[in-house]
């Protein structure tokens, strides 16, 4: 595909005219896709990330928009449906000539999307916490990568919680796969058997969690701290924290630390049962900082008093401001000059300190433990500096040895041994 250009004339009329008659001058709006699941069982997450793209687009364009030229959101929906994801996403390239998409949520979705922007040179902006071993040219992290969320929990439950045996839960994907194999390898480093590990996987949507339940409650018979790393996705969350309320299980009895609950999930629930329980993230509603404080206000004010924020949204809105920034410092749009803009952006996290995007393609944001409250919140328990993310794991010996860098080396899989790169593919 041809990539629209838009340079910096509509700036140089804004020197001329004002903003309002710049942006009405403009050839062309600047077109960003939304793909974000808006029916299925992905729903429940994605929906309120397609409304943070209009909240940010519409405070945007009231600023003046980008290049003095007015933003204009194209919204599809790939209905939780992975293969119409790629669809989605070569119809937003191709037949909207959007200039940028931020989207997906599952592993699935993106990896179903990566053969299409690579193709088409589209560029990408990733809200969600995902299993890292992959860095592409044309994809922007800003979600957690393990060593962000998932090694910093398991830290947590062996050396505060004491936990010494691990049931590690999840939805049969790419995510929680790949993500559990890190987890599973990290904890043998750290003297947990493997007969002290259950790991089980589960479909979308799933329902009847009664016997997996049992399962997990019945690892702890031998007298020894039982916990749970829950990888589960979407609206099987529902079902699987109402069985542990209806099994009788307790925090203090086997505390569960998720990485795809947040507030917008817990929304949905009678959280009494679940007060103590855990989640990892790098951002929570009860931040305490004026950021976040204007920015619960105006996201309430865009969507209702009733709705909450979460972590996604956080990426998402540092990730759009960077890519503003960046789009402002190359004076284009074009993929190319915005990608080598990208480098070394910085952006005030809503929890306080900075977030940075490397030249691996991921950010530097700061690990936050927080205990679910009887209010559908999370009391923050932890709180790290910056932690620069990692495409490629430090606990599985075949991705040690290997980093990614963009800006310098031009290479997502370089080989610090044999100083050798190797130019992926969308097949990682």
């Amino acid at each position: 595909m041809a990539q629209k250009l838009k340079t910096t004339s509509c700036a140089a009329a804004a020197l001329f005219a004002s903003a309002a008659i710049a942006g009405a001058e403009c050839a062309d709006p600047v077109k960003v896709g939304v793909l974000h699941s808006l029916s299925g069982t992905m729903a429940i997450s994605e929906t309120t990330l397609k409304d943070t793209m209009l909240m940010l687009i519409e405070k945007q364009n009231a600023a003046g928009g980008v290049l003095d030229c007015q933003i204009e959101a194209v919204v599809v929906d790939p209905a939780s449906d992975w293969p119409l994801f790629a669809e989605k996403a070569r119809e937003l390239l191709t037949v909207h000539e959007v200039d940028v998409i931020f989207g997906n949520w599952t592993s699935v979705s993106r990896k179903s999307v990566l053969p299409v922007i690579e193709e088409l040179n589209g560029l990408l902006f990733y809200p969600v916490q995902y299993e890292g071993e992959e860095s592409s040219k044309n994809v922007f992290y800003t979600g957690a990568a393990p060593n962000q969320q998932a090694i910093p929990a398991v830290d947590y439950f062996l050396e505060e919680l004491g936990v010494e045996k691990f049931a590690l839960l999840g939805t049969d994907y790419v995510y929680p796969r790949t993500t559990n194999n890190i987890l599973e390898q990290y904890l043998q480093d750290n003297g947990i058997a493997s007969d002290d590990i259950f790991v089980n996987y589960t479909p979308f949507g799933h329902s009847d969690w009664a016997t997996i339940v049992a399962d997990v409650v019945a690892l702890g018979e031998d007298g020894k701290q039982v916990g749970v790393i829950s990888t589960i996705n979407g609206d099987a969350n529902i079902g699987f924290y109402k069985e542990l309320a209806a099994a009788g299980v307790s925090a203090d009895d086997i505390p569960v630390v998720a990485f795809s609950v947040g507030e917008e999930e817990l929304s949905g629930l009678d959280t009494s049962n679940l007060v103590g329980h855990l989640a990892a993230w790098n951002y929570f509603q009860s931040a305490e900082t004026d950021a976040n404080a204007e920015f619960i206000d105006a996201w309430k004010e865009f969507a209702g008093a009733d709705r909450v924020t979460n972590d996604p949204m956080e990426a998402h809105y540092i990730g759009f401001n960077m890519w503003v920034n960046a789009v402002e410092a190359a004076g284009s749009t074009e993929v190319d000059a915005v990608r080598d803009a990208m480098y070394g952006q910085e952006f005030p996290n809503l929890t306080g300190g900075t977030a940075v995007m490397l030249p691996n393609h991921h950010l530097a944001k700061p690990v936050l433990i927080g205990e679910i409250t009887a209010d559908g919140q999370f009391d923050i328990i932890s709180k790290t500096s910056e932690v620069d993310g990692d495409a490629w794991t430090d606990f599985l010996p075949e991705s040690a040895k290997l980093t990614s860098d963009w800006k310098e080396l031009g290479c997502g899989m370089y080989n610090t041994e044999t100083k050798t790169c190797v130019q992926l593919t969308s097949n990682y």
